[in-house]
């Protein structure tokens, strides 16, 4: 009796990055660390930080993906990664390289834009709260 194995599919916002059948295990990194996925562990949903994805075909041995933000979603034996951006690649120097490159930095200036959308948001508020008054 063969063991039983798990559908994975990797999204980008436009697209499908990957769709690979008969995966044996996968690794995901969330804000608490490392964790694995193998085929019968219970059904869960965690919030990836940017990283390194492995899984592991039978076909293809262990695949390395360097991957943004986003939400994986394990369901029966159908595993869903939802991300910003991925790259693939086989040196995992290189894709870790890449994932402070460009996946980090990024969200450096998303912070940077919040923290302004935020100093504008509350200047707004503050003169809608004066204009009120008067």
């Amino acid at each position: 009796m063969q063991p039983t194995r798990m559908q994975l599919k990797v999204l980008l916002p436009f697209q499908i990055f990957a769709e690979k059948s008969s995966v044996s295990r996968i690794v995901a990194e969330t804000r608490e660390g490392s964790f694995g996925l193998l085929p019968h562990r219970l059904d869960c949903v965690a919030a990836l930080v940017p990283g390194i994805l492995i899984f592991e075909t039978e076909a293809e041995g262990e695949v390395c993906v360097a991957v943004d933000q986003g939400v994986l979603v394990k369901t029966g034996l159908d595993v869903v990664v939802s991300v910003r951006n991925a790259v693939g690649g086989t040196d995992l120097g290189q894709l870790r390289e890449k994932v402070e490159a460009e996946f980090l930095t990024l969200d450096e200036r998303e912070q940077n834009v919040r923290s302004v959308t935020t100093k504008l948001e509350s200047g707004l508020i503050r003169r809608l709260a004066e204009f009120q008054h008067e």
